[in-house]
């Protein structure tokens, strides 16, 4: 089987043989893939590469339900699939409210593994490309002057330019040449792409 998908599956579990395995299976499918023994040696070594993390709910020191609240304190934003043994449920279950994408049962179909880091790395994918399009957004926005900031905020409210040249207490023409400004200093080509973007810049902060 080909992966399908980009990026690096984690797998942090404290049984070394079940790791080499999960590796040698996810390797087979031409995945890119590193283990760890313990959460904490993820915490020390994770570089922030976009990937999926397959974690063991039960593992000494820090568990899994721990490891996800310091991977939340840290914006460690990673799809997880959490792997339980057998009395693991409950746990799984609590890791799964604190958004985990999926969780599996030991001993699970090595095909339904597969399936689930494909979706796993496709959300992380799309994440890392919707963080990137919204960091743009954010950097235009950055590059406006205080006035024309106003101007923007007034016109993905729907105002025209006459409405916000009285606001603002400026002439029509004025208006247009900060309005104009705006759209080319955000890269919108219509006033609907500005007011997508106005969104997305409200949903980030």
């Amino acid at each position: 089987m080909q992966a399908n998908v980009t990026g690096t599956i984690y797998i942090v579990d404290d049984d070394e043989d079940f790791r080499n395995s999960m590796q040698w299976l996810l390797e087979s499918a031409n995945h890119n893939v590193v283990t760890f023994s313990s959460a904490r040696s993820f915490l020390d070594e994770f570089n922030g590469e976009t990937g999926c993390m397959l974690l063991d709910v039960r593992m000494p020191e820090i568990n899994g339900l721990a490891l996800q609240q310091i991977m939340q304190e840290r914006n460690i934003q990673i799809p997880i699939i959490v792997i339980s043994g057998h009395g693991d449920i409950q746990m799984a279950v609590s890791a799964m409210k604190q958004g985990a994408l999926d969780f599996l049962e030991k001993p699970f179909d090595g095909d339904v593994l597969l399936r689930l880091v494909n979706k796993a790395l496709t959300k992380a994918n799309k994440a890392r490309l919707e963080n990137s399009e919204v960091q743009e957004i954010q950097n235009c926005f950055a590059s406006l002057s205080r006035r024309e900031k106003e101007v923007m905020g007034l016109v993905v409210a729907g105002n025209a330019n006459r409405e916000i040249a009285e606001e603002l207490d400026i002439s029509p023409k004025t208006v247009e040449v900060h309005r104009s400004r705006v759209m080319s200093k955000m890269r919108a080509g219509s006033l609907a792409v500005l007011v997508k973007q106005a969104a997305r810049l409200n949903e980030a902060s």
